[in-house]
C-alpha cells in the first residue's frame, strides 16, 4: 500500500528527499507521518502532516527537515538538508488511509538513509 523511495548515501551537509506513494483503491488519507530508526535504537517520530498540511517535527530535525504531501499522487515528501552523521537510519512511512476495507494504519517498507563522509 505504501511505497518508499529516495534513500542513499550523501556527504554532511547534503540533501536527499525521499517519497512515499500510497496505492490501491484510496478513498482518503488523514495523517502521513516518516518515522526513522537507528541501528541499536527505538523507532522515532521524525515529522507529521495533517490532511489540512498541518505539520509537527521532531526537535533534531527542525529547520533541516521539510514534510508535505501531493494529495491528487497520494505520495507524502520529506525533504532533508543539512544532513549530519546522526540523520543515519532507515525511513519508514505511515499513514492513516481510508480503503474499501475501511480505515487502517499502513508503513512502507523502509528507506536506507546513510550520512557520511
Amino acid at each position: 500500500q505504501l511505497q518508499a523511495s529516495g534513500g542513499g548515501l550523501v556527504q554532511p551537509g547534503g540533501s536527499l528527499r525521499l517519497s512515499c506513494a500510497a496505492s490501491g483503491t484510496i478513498f482518503s488519507i488523514a495523517v502521513m507521518n516518516w518515522y526513522r530508526q537507528a541501528p541499536g535504537k527505538q523507532r522515532e517520530l521524525v515529522a507529521r502532516i495533517t490532511s489540512d498540511d498541518g505539520t509537527n517535527y521532531a526537535d533534531a530535525v527542525k529547520g533541516r527537515f521539510t514534510i508535505s504531501r501531493e494529495n491528487a499522487k497520494n505520495t507524502v515528501y520529506l525533504s532533508m538538508s543539512s544532513l549530519k552523521p546522526e540523520d543515519t537510519a532507515v525511513y519508514y512511512c505511515n499513514a492513516g488511509v481510508n480503503t474499501v476495507e475501511g480505515w487502517g494504519a499502513y508503513w512502507g517498507q523502509g528507506t536506507q538513509v546513510t550520512v557520511s563522509s
